[in-house]
């Protein structure tokens, strides 16, 4: 069942998620949080950010376990997503660095590492609110379109569409990763509850085909219609 919230600011799309998020800490102080990188999660992160300072926020007995990696890039890397963690959340809150798991970029054998991290969810008990944003062609982690969805954390060769969006974070299109490890389905739809966001006039007809559109790899976000608690939040900016 999906939630559909349409609201008129980016604003208000991260004080919504931050609240769905801040709820989740306080009523289980321990959940183990599925986070995500990109342009979306920030305003939410900021909002959690100063809600901790506030006093409102205690992450000491969270944990996190992040949608993906680029392939070959370290966790010292600028554009690396252990690195935006750091940045845009990790630093800033009361997180245990030893509760903050990333998929290893730099693992010589990919399938092990996608394997042991699969392993890590399960020994932690599975993920209790998972975030996720959407890419322009319905992808969300780095589960590209395609004729299945994937069940397990796997390798991914990244799609065109997605390396020339995400190339507004490298000095050019070049240094864009052309592979990624990402969460599977599987894990992303055994957390117990999904919050989905999605900003800005560009990203309007791939949430509507997500949410009410047939369920279809094609459209991996499609697949959030068969699970039981998804909120979904679409600001218009």
């Amino acid at each position: 069942m999906i939630d559909f919230q349409i609201v008129d600011t980016y604003d208000e799309l991260c004080r919504r998620g931050a609240d769905i998020i801040a709820a989740q800490i306080q009523k289980k102080p321990n959940s183990v949080l599925g986070l995500a990188t990109g342009s979306s999660p920030v305003g939410i992160y900021q909002n959690l950010i100063a809600r901790y300072r506030s006093g409102e926020l205690d992450f000491s007995k969270i944990t996190s376990v992040n949608l993906d990696e680029y392939v070959g890039l370290g966790g010292d890397h600028p554009q690396s997503y252990r690195y935006f963690m750091q940045k845009n959340l990790f630093d800033s809150v009361n997180i245990d660095p030893k509760k903050t798991f990333v998929p290893n970029g730099l693992a010589e054998d990919s399938a092990a590492e996608c394997a042991a991290y699969d392993r890590k969810i399960e020994e932690l008990g599975g993920i209790d609110l998972q975030l996720l944003g959407i890419g322009l062609d319905g992808h969300i982690g780095f589960n590209e379109p395609g004729d299945c969805f994937v069940e397990s954390t796997h390798l991914v060769a990244l799609h065109p569409s997605t390396i020339a969006a995400n190339a507004r974070f490298f000095e050019s299109v070049d240094e864009v990763p052309r592979s990624a490890l990402t969460m599977g389905i599987g894990s992303i739809m055994r957390a117990r509850k999904i919050l989905l966001i999605a900003n800005g006039a560009a990203k309007k007809e791939i949430v509507q085909k997500a949410v009410s559109g047939p369920v279809t790899p094609q459209i991996q976000a499609s697949v959030l219609q068969l699970h039981p608690d998804v909120t979904v939040i679409y600001s218009k900016d």
